[in-house]
């Protein structure tokens, strides 16, 4: 397990090199193509490509980190700043979300003229753009790791809004409906706003230390129980450290009449980690009766 986490991380590291390269690239360009047609949704996209560049150096300087060693002060290593890097990428989507959706409520009010053809290919340059960098991070762990999961979110959004930027333009170099501009950019930024609460959520749930999700605790400690030797189960805590590394604890109370003591916590083992897939765990039998400390309700 962590071999491959290793090997997933320098993968992820690369991944973000590749994507930083092609978000930086074009961002200078979308601001001042922004700035030349007037548009907002493409002043918004370079902003929020700004900030993609942004959130991808933090989300590789959290890898970079991750992959240290563990300490004396920090046994469990480095993991959580993948962690913490999800959480500032959930909140920074947040804080762009509303500063687009504010800029968008004040075009709609006092409209703006937009230059809808050059708007068109600049957009349509920096979706290809988007697209790269998304191709990218698709070639890491986007599904199970929540720190690149907060950096594909940040391109996908900023896709979308490429995406939104085509649309406006078409409409306006058609219909001359400047107001279509603002219209669709908040309706990208609800859509960024519902993707940074489900990161926000799942992120705040780890740092919580809360259950994680693929893990079933009635199930566990069903399985246990039907383990021979053992007569009760109690303090059977599971959590998540960062994406891909869960951790286990549970005292195990053993029949003081079964002899292979040694056998029941071999066998409790194996299930940890080969069921289960959890590496980090502290398993401790017990043989006094100790049912006051059983678990309420699990």
């Amino acid at each position: 397990m962590g071999h491959h986490h290793s090997s997933t991380g320098q993968a992820n590291q690369k991944n973000l090199i590749i994507a930083m390269i092609i978000i930086g690239s074009w961002m200078f360009i979308q601001f001042l193509g922004g700035l030349w047609t007037g548009s907002l949704a493409l002043l918004a996209d370079a902003v929020h490509m700004f900030n993609d560049f942004s959130n991808l150096f933090i989300s590789l300087i959290a890898i970079i980190l991750a992959a240290k060693a563990a300490t004396k002060r920090r046994t469990f290593g480095n993991h959580r700043y993948e962690v913490l890097s999800s959480l500032l990428n959930s909140l920074a989507l947040l804080a762009i979300a509303f500063f687009v959706v504010k800029e968008a409520i004040d075009r709609i009010i006092s409209p703006q003229d937009v230059m809808g053809g050059a708007m068109m290919i600049i957009a349509t340059i920096g979706l290809i753009a988007n697209i790269g960098a998304m191709f990218a991070l698709t070639r890491g762990d986007v599904k199970n790791n929540l720190n690149m999961r907060g950096a594909y979110l940040h391109v996908l959004s900023d896709t979308l809004g490429s995406v939104a930027a085509i649309v406006a333009a078409f409409i306006i170099y058609f219909t001359d409906w400047n107001i279509a501009d603002p219209i669709l950019s908040i309706l990208i930024s609800l859509m960024i706003v519902f993707s940074a609460f489900r990161l926000l959520k799942d992120t705040v749930h780890v740092l919580l230390e809360g259950t994680p999700d693929h893990i079933d605790i009635k199930q566990i400690k069903q399985d246990l129980l039907q383990m021979k030797g053992v007569e009760n189960v109690h303090d059977l805590h599971v959590w998540t450290i960062t994406s891909g590394i869960d951790s286990l604890t549970v005292h195990l109370i053993i029949n003081p009449q079964y002899i292979n003591q040694q056998d029941a916590l071999i066998q409790a083992n194996q299930y940890v980690r080969e069921t289960l897939d959890i590496d980090h765990s502290t398993i401790q039998i017990e043989t006094d009766d100790m049912r006051r400390f059983e678990d309420q309700n699990i």
